[in-house]
């Protein structure tokens, strides 16, 4: 558990801009996937849900506490909660952006598909 807990806070702190162990609302997905889960925004939702359930409203709409986040993040990572995506299914996005089939992409293309399309 030790090990796990490590893991979240350190995928935690990428997003603590400020160092004050909270993290914006809107960073958590990206935080969850960072640690190789794959849930639905539906399930998202469901977690956030759990994470802020004893903050504020507003507060919990803007700003996730670390503390609050840790022990949600560590039992879905213990009961493998969400399922990673499959390879097959990264492969075929991976082909679709590889325009020219030479079997890489630019960073300059990523960057694009990532913000633009």
């Amino acid at each position: 558990v030790a090990e796990i807990e490590k893991k979240i806070k350190e995928a935690f702190e990428v997003f603590d801009r400020e160092s004050n162990k909270t993290v914006d609302a809107r960073d958590i997905g990206c935080i969850v996937r960072s640690l190789g889960c794959f849930p639905s925004e539906a399930e998202l939702r469901e977690f956030l849900a759990k994470v802020v359930e004893e903050e504020e409203e507003e507060e919990a709409t803007r700003f996730i506490h670390l503390e609050k986040f840790l022990p949600v993040m560590t039992k879905v990572l213990l009961d493998k909660s969400y399922w990673p995506i499959q390879e097959d299914v990264l492969l075929h996005a991976f082909e679709a952006l590889d325009e020219n089939k030479c079997g890489y992409i630019t960073k300059e293309d990523l960057v694009k598909y990532l913000t633009e399309e």
